[in-house]
């Protein structure tokens, strides 16, 4: 059972905050939902150059919704908190009438429920309903002419898109390409895949690896060589060095 000095302190802290959330919904613009949204951006109309500024705009006004219900919840709580004071049912929960630990009402003064039986202990499920028909990524698998898999996701999409054109200029980019059709960021990189001895690199469930020699594996090797370098793949196996045909 709360002591005097405990409920004493418990009441003070309570006051404390009913008064602070109670300032400000009095004395602010409550999170700028006094004005409409056009206002609030400080926009002179509400269709905007770039239809992303009104999806940012439009998250910000929900979000300041979500923070301005959230007080208003803790303050309604706060102020139920202080009738039960009142009526002398504060620290007992409201659920099975078990008296609710001190170090519990310390952390949350407010709060009517034992740990067992409060409300906030389930999280919501429910997701974007986007998630109904959207995947968890952009990926697919092509079949090449050779029937081996390549991984096609979501920066080989825009490595397609932009080569019919985008809104950079030769001026933005560090090192410009010859042809102004791959004028785009990243333009060198290669399609497909990420490096290059993915082209003729296989490893098993073990962690063998294998080399499959074919062009790509001749030209790595030559501008290793060429660089001084040497290949972490090692030599092929005599049973693997045989010339590649098309």
């Amino acid at each position: 059972m709360l002591t005097v000095q405990q409920l004493q302190s418990l009441r003070s802290e309570l006051l404390a905050r009913k008064k602070a959330l109670e300032t400000h919904f009095n004395h602010s613009d409550q999170f700028d939902l006094q004005r409409n949204q056009k206002d609030a951006v400080g926009e002179l109309s509400s269709y905007d150059n770039h239809p992303g500024d009104l999806a940012t705009e439009l998250y910000e006004r929900e979000k300041d919704l979500a923070l301005n219900e959230h007080e208003r919840m803790e303050l309604e709580g706060v102020q139920a908190a202080l009738q039960a004071m009142e009526f002398g049912m504060y620290g007992r929960c409201m659920s099975c009438t078990e008296e609710i630990p001190y170090e519990r009402l310390e952390a949350l003064p407010a709060t009517r429920y034992c740990l067992a039986h409060t409300p906030d202990r389930h999280r919501s499920d429910d997701r974007p309903i986007e998630e109904q028909i959207l995947t968890a990524d952009f990926r697919k698998t092509e079949r090449n002419k050779k029937r081996e898999s390549a991984v096609y996701d979501s920066e080989d999409s825009w490595q397609d898109v932009a080569r019919f054109g985008s809104s950079d200029s030769p001026s933005d980019l560090e090192t410009p390409p010859s042809e102004y059709e791959n004028t785009y960021a990243d333009w060198e990189e290669n399609h497909g895949y990420t490096e290059e001895y993915e082209n003729f690199v296989g490893v098993d469930l073990e962690g063998n690896v294998t080399i499959y020699p074919n062009k790509q594996h001749e030209r790595y090797e030559d501008i290793l060589d060429e660089e001084n370098i040497m290949s972490l793949l090692g030599d092929l196996p005599a049973a693997e060095k045989e010339p590649y045909t098309d």
